[in-house]
Formats: structure tokens, C-alpha cells, sequence
């Protein structure tokens, strides 16, 4: 058990029981280029994650805790792709449209991948998702509930949509969630800060939100046996 520092209050952390969700750090988001840019989106704002998500993996990785990629896309024929999704806005390309890096958030496609720095290694758990939230039509509860998980480190992109719906969703199922404030990121900065906000509101409505700094610390702290990562 470790306590972090967190708004609205401290928390502590059974690390036993603790995974790190990452989610939706892929090229087609990130990358210069990607589906994210073609919507007009500067991807200098999710990119100044990737630093400090690096550490945080690395030490969850140190740690031995359970570690869970998302991916948000869909099966190449966009049967799991509801026309409301497919057709919403005037974007200057759509899902399923050829892109920089191959078909936008196809399956398999270079883009829908993760991005290298934080490529999943052996024994890390890989979702793929039809749709915002990480429950949503995936395996991810089983995942949590086959390792006795019942606390979240929440990471990833971007705040005010897969973050905070996998948030909600977990909260509503039971789910003790740590949205790492440097740790994930939203093309708006206002976006970005206002989401962070709406977790923590009202005393914790949502979950509750720490740097991840001071996570680091604490997990260093701990002095658990782990697993060390491949360089």
C-alpha cells in the first residue's frame, strides 16, 4: 500500500490490485500526419505526454503491476462502425479512409498502433475498442477482474473523450481511478484543463487526479520486487 498525493485528497494504492490503463497512444493520433492533424488538430499537444508516460511506465513496469494499451479502431469491413461515428462532422477524411500511415483507425494498419515509445511488451494486455470507452464491446472487465483489480492509474488520449469515458465507466462499476494530470492530453488545452477539473469536482466525483511525479515516487518508495522492462 502507498499514499500519493492527489486532488481531492490523498489516496492510497493496494498495488497489488493497482493497473495502469493506457490508453489510445496511437500513431493515427499522434503522429504529424495522422487522422488527429487532418481534422485540424495540433498534435504538439498530445505528443507532450509521451516524456512523462515513458517514466510512468517504466516504473509501473519495475513494479510488476498489471499494465493495460488501448487502442481505439475498427474491423477493416467498419461492421463494428456505427454510421453515427462514420459520418459525423465534415472531416476531410473518415474512418476507413487511406491516410499517412494506412486506412484511418483500421485494425492492423500502421496507424492504429501504438506509438514506439510506448509499444507493449510481453505480458502487457492489448484492448482493442469499438468505440470511446475501454469497456464498451472489449475484454478489458475481464481483464480487471481476472487479476483482481479494483484501482485504475488512467492514462492516455485524449482527456475529454476516451479518458473520461473509461473514467465514468469504471466509477460506475466500482473502480477507484487515478487520471495522471501530465499524463494524458487533449488537442485543447482548455479542454485539458477543464476535464481534469471534472474529476476531481465535488470531492472526488469522478475519481481523483495526482501528478505523475509523485506517483513515480511512490512507487520507488514501495521497494517492491518487479519486473524489469526490456531496454
Amino acid at each position: 500500500m502507498v499514499s500519493i498525493t492527489a486532488q481531492p485528497a490523498p489516496i492510497d494504492l493496494d498495488l497489488d490490485h493497482t493497473a495502469l490503463v493506457i490508453i489510445d497512444m496511437q500513431r493515427d493520433f499522434l503522429l504529424p500526419g495522422g487522422f488527429g492533424e487532418t481534422l485540424g488538430n495540433d498534435v504538439g499537444q498530445l505528443q507532450k505526454v509521451v516524456p512523462p508516460l515513458m517514466e510512468l511506465l517504466a516504473a509501473a513496469r519495475a513494479a510488476g503491476m498489471v499494465i493495460v494499451h488501448t487502442r481505439e479502431g475498427h474491423l477493416p469491413d467498419l461492421s463494428d462502425c456505427p454510421p453515427a461515428k462514420l459520418h459525423r462532422g465534415a472531416p476531410s477524411k473518415r474512418i476507413g479512409d487511406p491516410g499517412a500511415f494506412g486506412r484511418i483507425l483500421i485494425r492492423g494498419e500502421y496507424g492504429h498502433d501504438i506509438i514506439d515509445e510506448l509499444a507493449p511488451i510481453e505480458g502487457e494486455h492489448v484492448v482493442d475498442k469499438p468505440g470511446k470507452g475501454a469497456f464498451y464491446a472489449t475484454d478489458f472487465g475481464k481483464i480487471l477482474s481476472d487479476n483482481g483489480i479494483t484501482q485504475l492509474l488512467v492514462t492516455g488520449v485524449t482527456t475529454e473523450v476516451c479518458v473520461h469515458t473509461t473514467t465514468r465507466e469504471a466509477n460506475d462499476r466500482g473502480y477507484e481511478c487515478v487520471v495522471v494530470s501530465d499524463c494524458v492530453g487533449s488537442y485543447f488545452p482548455e479542454f485539458q484543463r477543464v476535464g481534469l477539473d471534472m474529476i476531481a469536482a465535488q470531492g472526488g466525483i469522478f475519481g481523483w487526479t495526482a501528478a505523475s511525479t509523485d506517483i513515480i515516487a511512490a512507487l520507488a518508495a514501495s521497494e517492491r520486487p518487479g519486473i524489469v522492462a526490456a531496454s
